[in-house]
């Protein structure tokens, strides 16, 4: 019996990703998913958010046997006990999570070798929206700027074109420059 090679590049199973690609092309529905996230209050400022099911591929994935578990809490400055990331920075974690899988994977399926990838994220918030003290300022971010440092076997033209890629394709990146409805209610 002849062995089976797997194209791993940058750890990515490019043979599963190219299938993975096709069945979405042949069976759209597949494309469809649904994340969620349960969290709790655990006084002050922080917080505890368990994340363990979701929907994909058109089924409910049952590969996780147990929870994720993040933690939230403000530095001291902003009332907290400087016990885990703010929501804030939380959001950058995300970005910057999804852009490295945003760069990667096309990476892979291009053949082209990541020694190594780091995003440097800074991100500024007004303290006057979120206290309610301007209505002319956003709660939120009023900007972000990320910095990628990147060693691979392609000229910077390349690498510059997939974190180009990686702007465009990124879900949390997508979620940060575009308006998504969010509904809230109480149970």
């Amino acid at each position: 019996m002849a062995a089976t090679s797997v194209n791993i590049q940058n750890g990515v199973n490019v043979d599963q990703l190219v299938g993975t690609v096709k069945a979405v092309q042949g069976t759209p529905e597949l494309a469809k998913f649904k994340f969620r996230s349960n969290s709790r209050w655990d006084g002050g400022a922080r917080g505890h958010t368990t994340i363990k099911s979701f929907f994909g591929a058109g089924q409910e994935d049952t590969t996780r046997k147990v929870a994720y578990v993040l933690e939230g809490d403000e530095p001291p400055v902003l009332l907290g006990t400087n016990g885990a990331p703010n929501g804030v920075e939380t959001v950058l974690a995300a970005l910057s999570k999804c852009m490295t899988v945003s760069f990667i994977y096309p990476a892979a399926a291009q053949g082209i070798k990541v020694e190594s990838l780091e995003y440097t994220m800074e991100g500024d918030v007004d303290l006057h929206g979120f206290l309610h003290l301007s209505d002319k300022v956003r709660p939120g971010f009023q900007n972000i700027r990320v910095k990628a440092k990147v060693k691979a076997d392609a000229p910077r033209a390349k690498i510059q074109e997939l974190l180009e890629y990686a702007k465009m394709t990124s879900p949390v990146m997508d979620t940060l420059r575009n308006p998504v409805p969010v509904t809230v209610e109480l149970a």
